[in-house]
């Protein structure tokens, strides 16, 4: 599932970010009193453009509720859920969700492998939704590593989605963020052998090899159950990431736990290293990988 390189589809994701479509907000429908009140205090027009969220939790939850592990994972299927078509109408660009890590494979067997499964499902049962909402599907990770039937349905996925012009949706399963440095500079190790030479390795040439290329780095990093660590998580990509961590565990993490963390990003000043000129259309644009 790696790709070289940004394909035409993605190219529309590397260009500059003048004024992306403002969302509607009545495209959420029926809202809380609480939803409507965040909707009121958020400037629709200032939402980041790619949001990665850390989904922790489901085993606390599970743990606090006197039910198995299991129950946790599946509830917090549903927060995805909410959290995708959340951020796919309000025309969010990119979302990534941290859904199996590299280091995932030290929990139990019997948990890993109900954890594929219900990926597999999740695939297939949700893919009228992600059709739906115009949604885009990528892949972040070592997936030749996953069983085969892991990446037959991840394939699939990609397939069916390919020509959706939305919100790209990356879940990144067998992931970890210094494999995918540790994969980038052995492409670019490769591919100085096959042309010869000894031109200096770039940043951009680094970000042209990563999972995410073509896609913006993420303005926006949450964090859900309070762990005050990314774990691994695009760790090249964050750079300039605002974090934010919430006590909430994830099947907890409704939509207004989401748009209050929009809010919160509105408050911050993102001035990546500088000084803060003007207002808030002086910001510097998320730096797109590969340029």
């Amino acid at each position: 599932m790696r790709r070289k390189g940004i394909s035409p589809e993605e190219a529309v994701l590397t260009k500059a970010h003048p004024n992306i479509s403002v969302a509607d907000p009545s495209a959420l429908g029926p809202v809380t009193p609480e939803e409507a009140q965040l909707l009121a205090s958020l400037d629709l027009a200032r939402l980041p453009r790619h949001v990665a969220v850390i989904m922790d939790g489901n085993g606390r939850w599970a743990q606090r509720k006197h039910l198995p592990r299991a129950a946790g994972h599946r509830s917090g299927t549903q927060t995805a859920r909410t959290t995708i078509e959340t951020c796919a109408r309000l025309k969010i660009e990119a979302l990534t969700l941290y859904a199996f890590s590299v280091e995932n494979w030290r929990r139990p067997k019997t948990e890993t492998d109900f954890l594929m499964q219900l990926l597999r499902e999740y695939l297939r049962q949700e893919m009228p939704l992600i059709q739906r909402n115009n949604i885009r599907m990528r892949f972040l990770g070592r997936s030749r590593e996953l069983p085969a039937g892991v990446q037959q349905d991840m394939r699939a996925a990609v397939e069916k989605t390919s020509k959706n012009t939305g919100m790209v949706l990356c879940l990144a399963l067998n992931y970890g963020g210094r494999a995918e440095i540790v994969d980038a500079l052995n492409e670019i190790v490769a591919q100085r052998n096959g042309e010869g030479g000894n031109v200096p390795v770039t940043e951009e040439e680094v970000s042209r090899h990563l999972y995410t290329a073509g896609l913006p780095d993420p303005d926006l990093l949450i964090r859900s159950s309070g762990e005050m660590r990314v774990s691994n998580f695009l760790l090249w990509q964050i750079a300039y990431a605002e974090i934010l961590v919430t006590e909430t565990l994830w099947p907890d993490f409704n939509r207004a736990r989401l748009l209050e963390a929009f809010v919160e990003f509105q408050k911050r000043e993102r001035r990546y290293g500088g000084i803060r000129e003007g207002g808030p259309d002086s910001e510097v644009p998320a730096r797109v990988a590969g340029q």
